[in-house]
């Protein structure tokens, strides 16, 4: 089919128009031993006595603090800004950009929510269909210190992919979306061409990258 196609060549798009970023952790342990020393009498008697040897106190302990990761990212920590894409078999791509705005480092991990809206605020209602996951990328953790930038990749399938009576096309100029695991809704304004119908979904995205 041809939505097919045009699914097939937009992962091909995905995966050459963004990067992503991981990170490892490694941990080491440390143990002390003691020791004892046992005296026998040579003949019966006396019960053995058991001395500790001079050494390291069989009763000492280690003490350990493991620094508290970066939180993640709240909707109020984060500027969202339209960056660089592309285009390819009839969809158009956008970078959608997370700045962090807050004064303390903070993690985005996952899928954002998006979808066209009539308005750039919550008195918009949606237009058409939201976009629908694209598992291109691997879900990994990006840590954004203050001031810096992540990126998910939206792709906009052109109305005109589809057939008028089922896309039933129409104008949008915003966009709603909401970072991953958040419930307050970022706007920005954005103008294109979509269907209005739920039927045809026209838009895909991918979860959030480490901008490059």
């Amino acid at each position: 089919m041809r939505t097919d196609r045009i699914a097939t060549c937009a992962g091909r798009v995905l995966a050459a128009l963004a990067l992503g970023a991981t990170g490892a952790l490694a941990a080491a342990c440390s143990s002390a031993q003691s020791t004892t020393t046992v005296t026998v009498p040579p003949s019966g008697g006396a019960s053995p006595t058991v001395a500790a040897s001079q050494g390291t106190s069989p009763t000492a302990s280690a003490s350990s603090t493991t620094a508290a990761g970066p939180a993640e990212c709240s909707s109020a920590a984060l500027r969202l800004s339209l960056g660089g894409g592309g285009a390819a078999a009839g969809t158009s791509y956008t970078h959608l950009d997370f700045t962090n705005i807050s004064s303390a480092s903070c993690f985005m991990q996952g899928y954002p929510g998006a979808s066209l809206v009539t308005a750039g605020s919550t008195a918009g209602s949606q237009v058409g269909s939201d976009a629908k996951r694209d598992p291109v990328y691997p879900s990994t953790a990006v840590t954004l210190a203050p001031g810096q930038t992540a990126h998910a990749l939206l792709g906009v399938a052109a109305a005109a992919n589809f057939p008028p009576s089922k896309c039933q096309p129409v104008t949008a100029h915003w966009l709603k979306v909401f970072p991953p695991d958040s419930t307050v809704a970022l706007y920005v304004h954005f103008t294109t061409q979509t269907c209005s119908s739920t039927s045809e979904p026209t838009m895909h995205i991918s979860t959030v990258v480490a901008k490059a």
